[in-house]
């Protein structure tokens, strides 16, 4: 959530086989029988439509940080559904562009929100580089914050810069990954990612460890360097994806895409997750979050927005709601609850 001043924000045509439209989305999963590769497909449609909706209220993005946004949330999905964690997981872009931050947060039953902050004016032909690394100061980080987290426990985070091993500038959010997993998991990955303002989506193909589980929670794996770009079953199949253009990505169905680009190989699929065990859209906020937030400001300085403009004010940069605290509101807000009388009802 963001700070408490009145209207300040808070951390708050059909195409082929197309048929999750109405719905949040799908995911599909897949592994290449004998060999050590793995792979998934996401479309985001409902859930990414309703999500771009809902910002619209509040001037929207441009269609540069809206494509960002998009590709974010379908590699947020690929990601928390590879690692099958119980947590959030949270991909955030930082840096000293016109945008000063982009996440995209996906929840253990895939649900997810996205948000950014532009700070600046944006080309329309903007790039990550003149998104988020103008002076080489952007960085990706994907933060697991674990449900049954304990007092003192703190989320793993790891982070990479939107720089490539030659220190040049990555273009391309499939790449920043595709680095980031070389450098925290030392895993071999192909990712493909497109968006526009009706679908979100893309492809990801990995070699699978040799031994044990990926190390994105902290597992060591130093072994897995001696596989890091020779696999030839994966670098074959890596390459076969990487033919795959962006107007593909979003416009022919999941079916059409594994036909034409894996169809010499044995591909085993998995069903596909849709509707209420698909991708969705989801907003964690609610008052008594925002309730918490506001008390964590103080009694003085919340009173004294109050005093200034009659109300306090949050909306969520996530999904647009927003929630109004007025005098009494707030004072419940600050009184223990066996002290408590009746509410004005005037929270939304």
């Amino acid at each position: 959530m963001g700070s408490a001043n009145p209207s300040a924000n808070a951390n708050g045509n059909a195409n082929e086989g197309d048929e999750s439209l109405a719905d949040g989305g799908e995911l599909h999963k897949f592994i290449f029988e004998g060999l050590p590769v793995r792979g998934m497909l996401v479309r985001l449609t409902g859930a990414w439509t309703q999500m771009l909706q809902r910002r619209e209220a509040a001037g929207g993005y441009p269609e540069p940080v809206r494509r960002l946004l998009g590709e974010m949330s379908a590699a947020a999905v690929l990601m928390q559904s590879n690692i099958k964690f119980n947590g959030a997981l949270i991909l955030q872009m930082q840096g000293d562009g016109p945008v000063k931050l982009a996440v995209a947060e996906v929840q253990p039953d895939l649900s997810l929100r996205a948000t950014a902050k532009v700070v600046g004016e944006v080309a329309d032909d903007a790039r990550i580089e003149a998104l988020l690394n103008v002076h080489g100061q952007g960085r990706c980080a994907i933060t697991l914050d674990p449900t049954d987290r304990q007092p003192g426990q703190q989320p793993y985070q790891g982070v990479v810069p939107l720089n490539g091993e030659d220190n040049e500038p990555l273009q391309d959010l499939g790449r920043v990954l595709e680095h980031y997993m070389l450098q925290s998991e030392q895993l071999d990955t192909t990712l493909v990612l497109a968006a526009n303002d009706q679908v979100a989506a893309g492809l990801l193909i990995q070699r699978l460890p040799m031994q044990g589980e990926s190390n994105l929670a902290g597992r060591s794996l130093a072994s897995e360097e001696d596989e890091i770009g020779r696999n030839e079953a994966y670098l074959r199949i890596a390459m076969l994806a990487a033919t795959l253009k962006r107007e593909e990505l979003l416009t022919l169905g999941a079916d059409t895409i594994l036909h034409r680009l894996f169809w010499e190989e044995d591909l085993r699929r998995f069903p596909a997750q849709t509707g209420i065990t698909g991708p969705r859209f989801a907003c964690t906020c609610s008052p008594g979050r925002v309730g918490r937030m506001l008390v964590g400001l103080g009694r003085e300085e919340v009173d004294g927005i109050v005093a200034e403009r009659g109300e306090v004010e949050v909306g969520c940069d996530f999904c647009g709601a927003q929630y109004r605290f007025d005098a009494v509101d707030v004072g419940k807000l600050f009184v223990p609850p066996a002290d408590q009388g009746p509410g004005s009802g005037t929270v939304q």
